[in-house]
């Protein structure tokens, strides 16, 4: 061999390991959490479970609710996050039909977990463990709207964009504060996320059981709908709970510090301080089950594990293969097959 071909041949042995190790895709360890769950079309095949906290975890076995049903319609079908605790999923179908006793439509059912649960691409930084569920502010139209308008249909705020934290009263109506307490009402219900002025609203209006207000709590954003979030099921060992809510029916000063600037206020960095690299979650950082829940079998469809055996979701598009995802963890390591979960009887029923 030439010598002057050694030196060209050495460069082109480690630009091809150097492209090699560039192109090799990232181990399911390394890879952002939200990929790995997000890439999921179907819930693991098991005994239903939520592991972790609202914001950390994950949910074996989920169940997804039907996109219609006669007192609710499922939004954004495209994101497939229509997956829950089968507890949760029986509290929106009852919730739906306490609504409509309300003289409410019908409720526009917004996310509630993925498939597998766990971070999601976008959005939410709970809604993890298929316990959280978002209503939107919109009432129910009376007639089907197809998929595109499902993915279309712009939110409707509660405020009044010329006033700072200020309800719209030409919006906002005494039925939709019914709608919000009513959900507050369930025992299974710890608390309900709403927009400070909202709180303020009904801290300011409400004549009916004002115990139920302790447990509506405001927080950034929710002005055009409202979270519902459930307990830890009784038993559920791996779910982490919150801490108690605090007494009272919270229209004091916790509800008075959203009206300050401090909340909205732009953190001053410290001088001199160098920026931090925000910290990408990964399937490590999230309890051990989830990798196990990431890697199980999925069932043969959707509707075997819809809700009382609703309409199946309608989202076909391809998707890209996720087989390094798999690698978490051996496939013969998850639980045992045919532990699809069993919903509880739809209230629709009983």
């Amino acid at each position: 061999m030439l010598p002057m071909l050694k030196p060209l041949l050495f460069r082109a042995g480690l630009s091809a390991i150097l492209l090699s190790a560039i192109a090799a895709p990232l181990h399911a360890e390394d890879r952002p959490a939200k990929e790995l769950f997000g890439a999921k079309r179907l819930p693991a095949k098991m005994e239903t479970a939520s592991y972790g906290s609202y914001a950390k975890g994950c949910i074996a076995g989920a169940v997804a609710i039907p996109a219609d049903g006669p007192g609710w319609q499922a939004m954004r079908l495209s994101r497939n996050r229509r997956w829950g605790h089968p507890e949760m999923i029986a509290l929106l179908e009852k919730f739906s039909q306490d609504a409509q006793q309300l003289g409410w439509p019908g409720l526009l059912l917004g996310d509630i977990s993925q498939p597998r649960g766990g971070p999601m691409l976008s959005g939410h930084a709970s809604h993890q463990i298929g316990l959280d569920a978002d209503i939107w502010f919109t009432p129910m139209p009376d007639r089907r709207l197809t998929l595109q308008e499902r993915d279309d249909l712009p939110f409707t705020s509660m405020l009044d964009n010329s006033k700072f934290l200020t309800v719209d009263s030409r919006r906002w109506t005494s039925t939709h504060a019914r709608l919000v307490m009513k959900a507050a009402s369930y025992p299974q219900v710890e608390r309900v996320f709403v927009n400070p002025a909202i709180k303020k609203k009904l801290c300011d209006t409400w004549q009916g059981d004002r115990s139920l207000l302790g447990k509506v709590r405001p927080v950034y954003g929710h002005d055009a709908h409202f979270h519902i979030r459930i307990k830890c099921p009784e038993g559920a060992a791996g779910c982490k709970p919150q801490a108690a809510v605090p007494a009272g029916d919270g229209c004091d000063k916790s509800l008075a510090w959203w009206f300050t600037d401090e909340p909205w206020a732009k953190p001053k960095p410290k001088k001199d301080q160098k920026p931090v690299k925000p910290r990408v979650t990964t399937l490590s950082d999230l309890p051990k089950a989830c990798a196990v829940v990431l890697a199980g079998a999925a069932p043969a469809s959707e509707q075997e594990v819809t809700y009382g055996g609703g309409t199946a979701l309608a989202f076909n598009e391809p998707q890209a293969p996720d087989d390094s995802i798999a690698a978490v963890i051996a496939a013969d390591a998850a639980e045992p097959a045919g532990l699809i979960p069993v919903p509880l009887p739809r209230p629709s029923l009983q």
